[in-house]
């Protein structure tokens, strides 16, 4: 039976402080896309005489994907690449559709964030005149020609380069608060709600959130907006369990905010049926891409077989046209299929890689090398490193178990989830004409743009990429509000209504605690930890977590949908007793959201796009007759109702 809906009256919690900013630009984030977009918003905005100010959940210094460090920037075309070249490999890895106006035009762009990355100070491993490969700061010492210069890069892969990379975020931090000045700078404020204009429903107008440290209320006005908080984490039912619950292969505190707010106000998302399914390191989730590119090590089912050789054949029968040039999602099938066969653990071994490198390079050298190892783990996940240590095991002596992680929605990585987007320019690259309208990466949405996980139908962007596109959607941004400074915005939204749905959960709390003696136990509210476990409970098994290997039909996402709709409306009488668990009621608030667009994706879907990240059992086969195009959905919060639509995938780069 339904519980009464519950309104904040202010009568069991106090009213917060409000504080009011207005602002041309509203940069909503702190990872590398609004840093990207902060240093070039305030490169262009002073002389235009436009401010710019961003808020963040967290502290700019330690947010977003590589807060704990990087080991490699992972795409830097260079000299010796063509942009051409990348749109195909990133076409490839996505099984066919992307936005090719989009991956090109950033990738157009990229080298020179990287270039500026090196000119403020991040060390990155270079070739010296001999071939021998020298670090980042010692490339510095020994006076290397910067990369700008014609200075080559160590490449761990065709579009990857090395860095020492512990105080990558920071670097770049610090150049985007030396940009805005840290007065218009708000840490450890998150974003809740978008606002959007009286006259004009489809306009962003500004944001209210809260901070997490202090009892008080923001409330932002702007004329146009980037949102770039990160994709979504914590949606499905990690593998790790007890004391490891939050150990993730991606950031914990990536809520979907990204695209739950812009849905709640009617953007359109396209690919969400997509999703990141990495292999890693089993339980610390350390990255393998260094010791497959860089270190060469080789995998092997349990029997100590070559799973990508002995599977391969059937792989192509299974997927003709996508597996000559295999992509991330079909490696990850060749693996599953000796899972699901019973020919586990997958081993990578670690142990020979290294041997084979001493057999080639001198003691200084292995050792030097032997030191990297280490690092690359240190550098983003020092849970792997720790989890070696306690098992008493050396990496270089014994092979390490890899496993496919629990998915991931995300649009920056090896993964296309996220917002449908204006391209660069009107027919850039022979692009349709519904593919721009009038202002570079803004949503369907007028005035909201976003940026790296943010935009949809464009991964293999990373952190050089996602900076990259920050600072494009700064400039289309920009040439959007200088378009409409005569605008007169006003919120249609009751900003105290707002206010007050925010701060319920406190209300509700206070109003019931009582009633029963274990106040994590109560019938008249949820906790924000038992929504997040009934959401990964039900995300895991309905919509092809790690329980069924990935697999899901109709019946199944039908059964989850009906148990998330529950979920959604008993997500109505969350509790927080504190400021940390407020924010952790929003944060779940918006991964239903996401994880609902998630699941009506792959429901909408009929086909198995993403072998290795997803299968419908249903519909096991790639369709292209049917499939090969974009799907789109649009929210409706007040019918609570779902639109999807497709449009044709068209290919740019021949």
């Amino acid at each position: 039976m339904a519980l009464e809906r519950e309104f904040c009256k202010w009568s069991f919690c106090a009213k917060p402080e409000v504080v009011t900013i207005e602002t041309d630009l509203l940069l909503v984030g702190g990872g590398m896309a609004c840093t990207g977009a902060a240093v070039e918003a305030a490169a262009w905005a002073k002389a235009t005489g436009l401010k710019t100010v961003l808020v963040d959940k967290a502290a700019l210094d330690r947010s977003g994907a590589v807060a704990m460090g990087l080991s490699a920037i992972n795409t830097y075309v260079g000299a010796e690449n063509k942009v051409d070249d990348y749109v195909k490999m990133v076409r490839t890895d996505l099984m066919g559709i992307i936005r090719e106006d989009l991956v090109h035009s950033m990738g157009c762009h990229v080298d020179q964030t990287v270039h500026d990355f090196q000119d403020w100070g991040l060390p990155i491993w270079q070739k010296d005149n001999e071939g021998h490969t020298v670090d980042g700061q010692a490339a510095r010492d020994e006076g290397l020609p910067l990369l700008k210069d014609g200075g080559k890069c160590c490449r761990s892969g065709r579009w990857q380069c090395m860095i020492n990379g512990e105080s990558y975020k920071v670097i770049v931090a610090e150049a985007a608060k030396n940009a805005l000045g840290m007065d218009n700078i708000y840490e450890r404020v998150f974003i809740v709600k978008l606002l959007t204009d009286k006259n004009n429903s489809n306009r962003v107008c500004g944001a209210v959130g809260f901070s997490v440290r202090e009892h008080k209320t923001y409330v932002f006005k702007c004329k146009a907006m980037i949102i770039a908080c990160g994709g979504v984490v914590n949606v499905f039912r990690p593998r790790s369990v007890g004391e490891g619950q939050g150990r993730a292969w991606y950031p914990v505190w990536n809520a979907g905010s990204t695209y739950a707010m812009p849905a709640e106000i009617g953007a359109k998302m396209v690919l969400m049926e997509n999703r990141f399914v990495p292999a890693r390191f089993k339980d610390g989730y350390g990255p393998v891409g260094a010791w497959f590119l860089f270190f060469k090590a080789q995998a092997t089912n349990a029997y100590n077989e070559d799973y990508m050789a002995k599977n391969w054949d059937r792989v192509k029968a299974e997927y003709p046209g996508y597996a000559d040039s295999p992509g991330t999602c079909l490696r990850n099938h060749a693996a599953m299929i000796e899972m699901r066969e019973g020919r586990g653990p997958i081993m990578m071994h670690t142990d020979k890689a290294m041997q084979e490198l001493a057999k080639v390079l001198s003691k200084k050298e292995l050792k030097h090398l032997e030191a990297e190892a280490w690092e690359d783990f240190l550098d983003m996940s020092i849970s792997a490193a720790s989890l070696w240590a306690s098992f008493s095991m050396e990496p270089d002596k014994v092979p390490s178990e890899i496993i496919p992680s629990e998915p991931y929605l995300l649009g920056s990585h090896a993964g296309c989830a996220g917002l449908w987007v204006s391209g660069p320019s009107k027919g850039y690259l022979g692009a349709p004409d519904d593919w721009f309208w009038g202002y570079d990466r803004m949503t369907t949405v007028e005035g909201l743009f976003t940026a790296g996980d943010g935009v949809g139908a464009s991964g293999h962007k990373f952190s050089s990429g996602s900076h990259a596109e920050g600072r494009m959607a700064a400039k289309g941004a920009l040439a959007f509000i200088l378009d409409h400074k005569d605008d007169k915005l006003e919120a249609a939204q009751n900003i105290d209504e707002v206010i007050a749905e925010i701060y319920l959960p406190f209300e509700i709390f206070e109003k019931y605690k009582n009633y029963s003696t274990a106040p994590e136990i109560n019938p008249n509210y949820l906790m924000p930890k038992q929504v997040q476990t009934r959401l990964q409970k039900l995300m895991d098994e309905y919509c092809a977590g790690v329980t069924p290997m990935y697999m899901t039909n109709k019946t199944m996402l039908e059964e989850g949908l009906k148990r998330l709709t529950l979920l959604k409306e008993d997500a109505t009488r969350l509790a927080a007793r504190d400021l940390h668990e407020l924010m952790r009621a929003w944060e779940q608030y918006h991964r239903i959201l996401a994880g609902e667009a998630h699941l009506r994706h792959i429901l909408f879907r009929e086909e198995s796009r993403y072998p290795g990240y997803y299968y419908r059992s249903d519909f096991l086969s790639i369709d292209d007759s049917k499939w090969k195009v974009f799907t789109i959905s649009q929210y409706d919060m007040k019918t609570n109702e779902w639109k999807f639509e497709t449009k044709p995938y068209v290919q740019l780069v021949k």
